[in-house]
């Protein structure tokens, strides 16, 4: 009988010893703190909730856990959840303790975030590029992390990266079923996440040639300051690649790649990481947890127009709660 306690080792096994809950000074224990009045957050690799006694015959592996993987869960059968990123009280549960919540339905709760980072190579590889230097701190800066790599002999030019990220990442189906749905709803102003992020090249065109590029992620602290010191330690960069999170085009960090001569392209957004991580870690521990079924959680975000939003029966019974109790509390 597999139970928690050995999705714990499992999760150990496969990051090398990062995730332990006995030691509170374990390095991968991290807080993370924007100064915004409570909401920090500590990192905790390893088991957040849940009995390490408790059977486990369904596990899902999930990106960001909220309410919605919780009912997913328990209408499903699982037992715990693995997220990839840090789970915090309330924010985690539907603004209800967590504890609470999940001790409805009986489920366990693990993250590893900091402690998956760097396992593998697969974020660099479905960009196109062998890492040659990696830091995951750079600058000092826990998680921001940096990757410096030559492109694999099949890609010459910036268009090639972006052709691998759609045949990689089954943009042309995500496509297809935003299509479907705008159909189906009537509302072809629907719009869905990984359709409208997809990659794009912000400086250079896509008969660029490429040859080195310098991955980062800036969501993780990077820098125009960052930028500069990377160019100085690895002058032959021609590309700055920036994936999971985007800046503005008129960034600061835009503009110092200009005027530093160099091209940057936008990669895959965040959503797209359940296939870059969440992947790669629900086969791993499929392998270490022979018997248990093992699903993943996959978030998709739509943005609909407000008057074109469910049917005609839910959009009367919102206007009337509108007008009739919540603007009636309006002072005008």
């Amino acid at each position: 009988m597999t139970t928690v306690h050995d999705v714990v080792r499992a999760l150990d096994k496969l990051s090398g010893g990062r995730v332990s809950n006995a030691d509170p000074d374990h390095s991968f224990s991290i807080w993370k703190d924007s100064g915004i009045r409570g909401k920090r957050v500590l990192e905790n690799p390893g088991l957040v909730w849940g009995h390490p006694a408790q059977p486990v015959k369904k596990l899902a592996v999930a990106m960001t856990l909220s309410e919605h993987d919780i009912e997913l869960a328990a209408a499903t059968g699982v037992d715990a959840i693995v997220a990839h990123h840090p789970i915090a009280d309330a924010a985690s549960s539907g603004g209800v303790t967590l504890k609470n919540y999940l001790g409805l339905f009986g489920l366990a709760v693990l993250e590893l975030h900091e402690a998956f980072h760097g396992l593998h190579p697969g974020i660099a590889f479905l960009h196109g590029h062998q890492v040659r230097h990696a830091d995951i701190h750079y600058g000092g800066v826990e998680g921001n992390v940096l990757f410096v790599g030559t492109v694999f002999p099949e890609i010459n030019v910036l268009g090639d990266i972006l052709s691998r990220l759609e045949s990689f990442m089954g943009l042309g189906e995500e496509k297809e079923l935003l299509k479907m749905e705008q159909e189906i709803r009537g509302s072809a102003a629907a719009i869905e996440a990984s359709a409208v992020t997809q990659g794009r090249i912000v400086l250079g065109s896509r008969e660029s040639p490429v040859e080195h590029v310098l991955h980062i992620f800036p969501h993780t602290g990077f820098s125009p300051s960052h930028l500069r010191r990377a160019k100085e330690e690895f002058p032959e960069i021609d590309t700055v690649l920036a994936s999971i999170s985007r800046v503005r085009d008129d960034s600061e960090l835009v503009r110092e790649a200009k005027r530093m001569g160099l091209q940057l392209v936008f990669g895959n957004c965040h959503v797209l990481e359940i296939l870059e991580n969440g992947l790669p870690l629900a086969y791993a521990l499929e392998k270490l947890l022979p018997g248990v079924e093992v699903v993943v959680f996959r978030e998709r975000v739509t943005s609909i127009p407000l008057r074109e939003m469910g049917g005609e029966r839910i959009r009367e019974y919102a206007e009337k709660m509108a007008n009739h109790y919540l603007l009636q509390k309006v002072k005008v």
